[in-house]
């Protein structure tokens, strides 16, 4: 079945894989990635880390080709092939120049449907993730955030860590991984994706030869996330605090959810938004605020980043709190501008890269079943108001909130002062 909207064109095969593609004509090259709707959410706590252990089994040796083969095929040609897990999908991507299509499909084809996990390189590989998750921990505005989300979902798969537990993966045996992606790789579970200089009856040639091998059985479904705040400190020898407060958000498709994305970005998305302008430059208590908005296919994360010094951190929270019952109370047309146009200006630059487009059409299939024209988008963003911010901003911080904190924290305030502060 085909389905045409201008330049964008999709095609759902019989097998359930769906190719979508978009031409961009004043390119000379092409973005081509396979995305699959599954990621750390979708793991047993047994299996947690292997669908990142998966996206670098990818690269390590199929039928035919070695990993050096996967190297050097895609830069012989001047291109680049990359991937990345996340907690509700994992990609694998290239980048070539037009004539290169057709080789950019086939590595994809040949990496998500034949590799080997040959017994050598899985154990150099586990040796590399074990490398990554030890930089991980040790890189604290990095780690707060695994630390945060397991706080906010605990003892579920919405909770656990992307890149899984060390001795997880110590333990983890090649089975896992071969059967964790003959279940999750599913061809109705995959969406290929591409943009630029290309001809969508030939992107659906090449897949149908390359992608052909995939399973056509039904992949499992995600356990719901069940929300449930709480607190995470751990006292460490570092010369700042750092800092996530949140809260349960929204999903996708929440009416609330473009509200939210605006909220965030005149909270503490930017040098002229409420935080920095706040706490960073009037007061000088940190390098480093923003806010964040972490939706999900059935809920989400909003929260708020800060690293601090010691001596300034008493002093950033009853701040920060501050700012947070002000954005309930009101908002100025003046800031509720600047917000749109940052937001609009990110989403309109991103579509003059044809990686950004690819994996947004992608997506946004995955997500709503369909592909969202701009002008829907950008008119859903200019139809949010004053009160549907402020609505927004009370949705969320009237709620439980949940608290990350590592380093020297003895001075940042606990979970119960922070919750009667807000409810103040």
């Amino acid at each position: 079945m085909s389905e045409t909207s201008e330049a964008i064109r999709l095609t759902r095969l019989p097998s359930g894989l769906t190719v979508v593609t978009e031409r961009m004509d004043r390119v000379e090259t092409v973005s081509l990635g396979a995305y699959v709707a599954t990621g750390s959410r979708h793991e047993t706590a047994a299996e947690n880390g292997v669908s990142h252990f998966l996206e670098h089994m990818a690269f390590k040796g199929t039928a035919r080709r070695s990993a050096a083969d996967i190297a050097e095929e895609i830069e012989a040609v001047g291109g680049h092939l990359n991937a990345y897990t996340a907690r509700e999908q994992t990609a694998y991507y290239a980048k070539v120049l037009k004539e290169d299509t057709a080789l950019a499909a086939d590595i994809i084809g040949d990496i998500l449907t034949h590799s080997t996990f040959e017994p050598e390189e899985l154990e150099r590989e586990r040796g590399v993730i074990l490398q990554e998750i030890g930089q991980a921990n040790d890189t604290p505005d990095d780690i707060i955030f695994d630390r945060f989300q397991e706080a906010a979902y605990p003892d579920q798969p919405l909770g656990r860590p992307v890149l899984g537990q060390e001795q997880g993966i110590r333990d983890m045996p090649r089975t896992t991984l071969t059967g964790y992606m003959r279940r999750h790789y599913a061809a109705s579970n995959v969406v290929v994706a591409a943009a630029g200089a290309l001809q969508h009856d030939r992107i659906v040639e090449l897949v149908q030869t390359h992608f052909a091998d995939l399973a056509c059985d039904p992949a499992p479904a995600a356990l719901a996330g069940r929300y449930g705040g709480g607190e995470f400190r751990e006292a460490r020898e570092l010369d700042q605090v750092h800092i996530v407060l949140g809260f349960p958000s929204v999903a996708y498709a929440d009416p609330d959810y473009y509200p939210t994305l605006l909220l965030s970005t005149l909270l503490g998305g930017g040098m002229s938004s409420r935080l920095f302008q706040e706490v960073r430059e009037k007061r000088g208590l940190v390098y480093s605020i923003y806010s964040f908005s972490a939706p999900f296919m059935d809920g989400g994360l909003f929260g708020v980043y800060a690293g601090t010094g010691e001596s300034e951190a008493e002093e950033l929270m009853p701040v920060t709190l501050q700012e947070l019952r002000k954005v309930q109370a009101g908002v100025t047309e003046a800031e509720l501008a600047r917000s749109r146009a940052q937001v609009k200006a990110s989403l309109l630059m991103s579509l003059e890269s044809t990686g950004s487009r690819c994996e947004q059409i992608a997506r946004q299939l995955q997500v709503f079943g369909r592909v969202i024209p701009v002008s829907e988008t950008v008119a859903r963003i200019n139809a949010v108001t004053v009160e549907d911010v402020c609505r927004a901003a009370a949705r969320h911080f009237r709620a439980a909130p949940t608290l990350a904190v590592l380093g020297p924290a003895e001075r940042v305030p606990g979970l119960a002062d922070i919750t009667e502060a807000l409810a103040a």
